[in-house]
């Protein structure tokens, strides 16, 4: 993976909205009327959103009648905590010939 894919990740979590529908989505799957009843929003501003977190790989959907049907991805979260990982990290926690801030400040 690439730094665009990377921060295309990033940005789908950098809304009040989006932060909102994932938190939601933790207690299970939800129909697209729900969340628009939750989370007190309109239908084209639910889509867009949805569009955004579907993009980045953080939620699946299907459509069932005139419906979408939404829930958290398991694939997209582990890929989403190990790209994070990647750079949320030092080199001198696996390495003691690096040195940095990172251990005295534990």
């Amino acid at each position: 993976m690439g730094f665009r894919e990377d921060v295309k990740k990033i940005k789908a979590l950098t809304d009040e909205n989006r932060l909102a529908i994932m938190l939601a989505l933790q207690h299970g799957e939800k129909c697209g009327c729900d969340l628009l009843r939750e989370l007190n929003i309109t239908q084209p501003t639910l889509s867009h959103h949805m569009k955004i977190l579907a993009d980045s790989g953080l939620v699946d959907y299907y459509k069932e009648g005139k419906w979408m049907h939404y829930s958290i991805s398991a694939d997209g979260v582990k890929d989403f905590r190990e790209m994070i990982g990647s750079y949320a990290r030092c080199d001198c926690e696996t390495d003691s010939s690096v040195s940095c801030g990172y251990k005295e400040k534990k």
